[in-house]
């Protein structure tokens, strides 16, 4: 079994997202089993260098890329020895047995020359990145197309999130196989002392709320809640929406087309803690999203005890139970999410046995769960098994 795992992430604290908790979660959990692992992650330009997260190490790497223009081929051309060195030497001075590459990017490519290089394991999960980002990087990159392709054709074993992700590998990517590994939460974390947090934007015990968080990107699909609540018609629901992006002006634009007003709040990004804090204060918890790879934040309104109305385009609708323990619908129909929300609002029994029953699901999604699946794929990857099998087949799929 292997003692040493880089774990290679698109992006990591002090950002937040999936994929950075996902990581960090991963890292502390293989630790306490007797793992050493460090987080390499990219440098964006912040040049954070080698800093410590929860005792554990964490690089920050260069992964300069090159463009088309001739000044960007320059400054890649100039840029990229140094970078290479710095992978290097993240090689020799930690000495890895497997690099993990969370989330393909950038990372990506540099962690599947740097496994060509020295021959260590690859391993690759994917969070979804391949259709998930607004921007279309893989529609966009040849390279990063190419690259993720001939990665997971060099890869002992790719995971994906959910049935979903796994799929869209298969399909546009060359995956054979695949095995997935969901997403986990935690306890729930420790709540600062303070006041309620919808006393801080003006809210009184008879304002019911609608909350969802996520990037503020199209494919969230917060402008479809926007209108579903405004369908609603009702002054005592205000949408609480958290996280930031591009759309935090289109979508407050929007609210006010809409007639929402006061009744429309966005509060930003949030750590884990507050967004445990207003799911625990909120009436229902909406997950609008055009296409969701998993949809961590259904696991973390379960943990809350919030009842959860969840969208039905992606990883979601793979392990909701629609009408036990959320409400599972397409949020591009605005008549079928406002009327799925309102039954929540108005239904306290209702939404009472929705919440009962997520306490219930979420005990089966454990970070030590993920560690484990994540730990008998290493050691599948050091230790071939007897047999034939694929290269990214050598545990069985699980869903």
């Amino acid at each position: 079994m292997p003692t040493r795992v880089a774990l290679v992430a698109s992006s990591y604290h002090p950002h937040l997202g999936g994929v950075e908790s996902h990581v960090r979660h991963v890292a502390s959990e293989l630790r306490a089993a007797g793992t050493d692992v460090e987080v390499w992650t990219v440098d964006r330009g912040e040049h954070l260098g080698t800093t410590e997260l929860d005792d554990i190490r964490v690089r920050h790497l260069p992964t300069p890329m090159p463009a088309r223009s001739v000044g960007a081929m320059a400054r890649f051309a100039l840029a990229a020895p140094g970078a290479w060195r710095a992978w290097r030497s993240a090689q020799r001075s930690f000495r890895p047995d497997v690099l993990h590459v969370q989330c393909f990017g950038p990372n990506g490519l540099y962690a599947a020359a740097l496994a060509r290089r020295a021959r260590l394991p690859l391993v690759l999960s994917s969070h979804g990145e391949t259709f998930m980002d607004d921007h279309d990087a893989f529609g966009t990159s040849a390279l990063l197309r190419r690259g993720l392709r001939e990665a997971i054709s060099a890869a002992t074993v790719t995971t994906g999130c959910s049935q979903e992700v796994l799929d869209d590998l298969r399909d546009r990517f060359g995956l054979v196989g695949g095995v997935v590994v969901p997403n986990g939460v935690g306890p729930a974390p420790e709540q600062p002392s303070g006041p309620p947090r919808r006393g801080l934007l003006g809210l009184g015990a008879g304002d019911r709320v609608v909350f969802a968080v996520g990037r503020l990107e199209r494919m969230k699909g917060f402008d479809l809640l926007v209108d579903a609540v405004a369908a609603l018609d009702d002054p005592s629901v205000t949408l609480v929406v958290a996280g930031s992006g591009s759309q935090a002006d289109p979508l407050a634009a929007l609210a006010q087309s809409r007639g929402l007003g006061d009744r429309f709040r966005l509060v930003g990004p949030l750590d884990e803690a507050g967004v445990d804090a207003w799911m625990r204060d909120a009436q229902v918890v909406a997950m609008p999203s055009r296409r969701e790879a998993f949809g961590i934040v259904a696991l973390e309104a379960w943990r809350a005890g919030s009842p959860l109305v969840a969208t039905s385009l992606g990883g979601p609708s793979t392990f909701v139970q629609s009408g036990v323990d959320g409400l599972v619908v397409d949020p591009r129909d605005t008549a079928t999410l406002a009327a799925a929300l309102r039954r929540v609002l108005d239904d306290r029994a209702f939404a009472a046995s929705l919440a009962a029953a997520g306490r219930r699901s979420v005990e089966a999604f454990t970070w030590t769960r993920v560690a484990r699946d994540y730990t008998a794929i290493y050691a599948s990857a050091v230790v071939p098994p007897s047999g034939p099998s694929g290269p990214s087949g050598t545990l069985p799929s699980r869903s």
